[in-house]
C-alpha cells in the first residue's frame, strides 16, 4: 500500500559528497516524520537525521555540520545531503517514514536501503 524507494548511494572518496533520495508512494494521508538511519557491519542501526512535519530537525553528533536532511512536500520525497564524507560514514542507509495512511492509521515504513562507501 505504501512504498519507499531509495536512490543515490555509491562509492565516493573521502571529502566527497552524495545526495540520497527517498520517494514515498501509495495511500498516504499525511506525513508525521521522516528519518535517515544507517547500519555498518557489526554495528546496530543508528539514527542519522530526522525531520518532523513541523520542520524541526535533529542530527547525530557525528554528522552535524556535514549532513542536511530536507524534504519536497509536493513530491513526498526526503533527501539527505552528505558533504565532507569520511570513511566512518560507510554504511547501508535506510529511509524511515512515519505517516498516516488512508485509513488514518499511524504506521512506520522503511526503504530498501542503499549502500554508501567512502574509500580512497
Amino acid at each position: 500500500q505504501v512504498q519507499l524507494v531509495e536512490s543515490g548511494g555509491g562509492l565516493v572518496q573521502p571529502g566527497g559528497s552524495l545526495r540520497l533520495s527517498c520517494a514515498a508512494s501509495g495511500s498516504i494521508f499525511s506525513i508525521s516524520a521522516m528519518r535517515w538511519y544507517r547500519q555498518a557491519p557489526g554495528k546496530q542501526r543508528e539514527l542519522v537525521a530526522g525531520l518532523t512535519s513541523g520542520g524541526s530537525t535533529t542530527y547525530a553528533d557525528s554528522v552535524k555540520g556535514r549532513f542536511t536532511i530536507s524534504r519536497d512536500n509536493a513530491k513526498i520525497t526526503v533527501y539527505l545531503q552528505m558533504n565532507s564524507l569520511k570513511p566512518e560514514d560507510t554504511a547501508v542507509y535506510y529511509c524511515n517514514v512515519e505517516l498516516w495512511d488512508s485509513h488514518r492509521r499511524l504506521d512506520v515504513y522503511w526503504g530498501q536501503g542503499t549502500q554508501v562507501t567512502v574509500s580512497s
